[in-house]
């Protein structure tokens, strides 16, 4: 039954399609060519066609770009309603021009015209109204917040943001590592052959996610591929784990471990989706985006948490880093900038305890750990869980 009505549904995608492509038609009139809207056969308006369609480059990449980007939505849309049923979805990768197509779409503008919206104040009487709306289409629980009063809220950005009641996420003491936030575990494992797992079967390169090696460190050993680089202690192995915050998730993250952040490197880049459809679709979907690379080391050695934007997500804020400003109209196509930590007054970095306030995303985003840890080291987890801040990842 549920197969039947995926065919209905895209009988009536392909039949809108059809009917969107009669509304206009060409009429030659006193020979000029004119441009008729019709409803029941009635005739509403004419122009001419050249004042009808004055389109422009931008235009025309903007409107192709976004029904593109229309056209994915909807083919996730069916791979989730498959997955649901338990049918394994093969993976099919998109092609140069499919990426390039998409990242044509000006979502950094976007973003940053949405990051505005969020930020005018709502009338008291309309806030219950927008925010239920929310609330209803994104599964929020309310219960949960710090403030359920959803009048205290004056804009959207506010509420987004919201804060949660002390114990609504108690923070496992009994392992090492725990989630840094609410979402849905993508993938983890070991990191293999410089390569980390987007979703089973889609990978991306370690050393682009991460950027090269900081100048400040110790030059490696001639040879060693930068996985090994990232090691420093001998037997310890590098470890990943992918988390997806989706729009209705609490949007703070935290401290996932005891450790000290020593370096942070931003890279502005496109603001792509990062739903699991996309990633799935996409390869090096993280490289492409916008995010902040934060790297220190625990008690096992190196350990790093990167925030990856996302589409409406172009603000990403590190709570102890004044100078970071993401989303920012200067955009230089594969740059980063780099801020240390560590200076004379300060030669230990930022110390975090596991737990505590790190950041925070605007809507809602992705969250990749990588680090060391010994190879007696065992994730608490299953690909596609829902995982709440506080729970264990994984322990030795």
């Amino acid at each position: 039954m549920a197969e039947k009505s995926l065919c209905f549904r895209d009988a009536i995608h392909l039949a809108d399609i059809f009917m969107l492509g009669q509304v206009l038609y060409k009429k030659h009139f006193s020979g000029l060519a004119v441009c008729v809207f019709i409803t029941d056969k009635k005739k509403l308006h004419t122009a001419p066609v050249r004042q009808v369609f004055r389109l422009r480059p931008f235009h025309v990449l903007v409107a192709t770009g976004g029904g593109y980007a229309g056209y994915r939505k909807y083919e996730d849309y069916k791979l989730e309603q498959l997955e649901k049923r338990g049918i394994e979805v093969p993976v099919k990768l998109a092609s140069k021009w499919e990426v390039a197509l998409y990242k044509s779409v000006p979502t950094r503008l976007l973003s940053r015209a949405w990051g505005r919206l969020n930020q005018v104040e709502l009338p008291t009487w309309l806030r219950k109204p927008v925010y239920s709306l929310y609330i209803w289409t994104f599964g929020v629980n309310m219960k949960e917040a710090a403030v359920e009063d959803l009048h205290h809220y004056r804009n959207l950005s506010e509420f987004f943001r919201r804060k949660l009641k002390p114990q609504a996420r108690p923070v496992c003491c009994l392992h090492s590592v725990i989630s840094p936030s609410d979402g849905k575990i993508l993938n983890f494992g070991q990191v293999k052959n410089c390569e980390v797992e987007q979703v089973k079967g889609v990978t991306y390169s370690l050393e682009s996610f991460l950027g090269p090696r900081i100048s400040t460190e110790e030059l490696p050993p001639p040879g060693n591929s930068f996985q090994q680089q990232l090691v420093t202690k001998e037997g310890n192995e590098l470890y990943h784990c992918v988390i997806y915050l989706a729009p209705g998730d609490y949007h703070c993250f935290h401290s996932p471990t005891d450790w000290r952040v020593s370096h942070r490197r931003h890279f502005p880049g496109s603001l792509m989706s990062v739903n699991p459809g996309v990633a799935r679709w996409i390869k090096e979907l993280f490289c492409h985006n916008e995010r902040v690379v934060l790297t220190g080391d625990w008690k096992h050695g190196f350990f790093s948490l990167t925030a990856v934007g996302a589409t409406n997500v172009g603000s990403i804020r590190i709570y102890f880093d004044q100078d970071l400003h993401t989303n920012s109209p200067s955009y230089s196509k594969g740059s980063y900038n780099d801020f240390s930590f560590i200076s004379n007054n300060n030669k230990k970095g930022i110390p975090m305890r596991k737990g505590e306030h790190l950041g925070e995303f605007n809507l809602g985003s992705t969250i990749v750990l990588i680090f060391e840890a010994p190879k007696d080291f065992k994730f608490h987890l299953k690909a596609g869980q829902k995982i709440r801040f506080g729970e264990a990842l994984g322990s030795l």
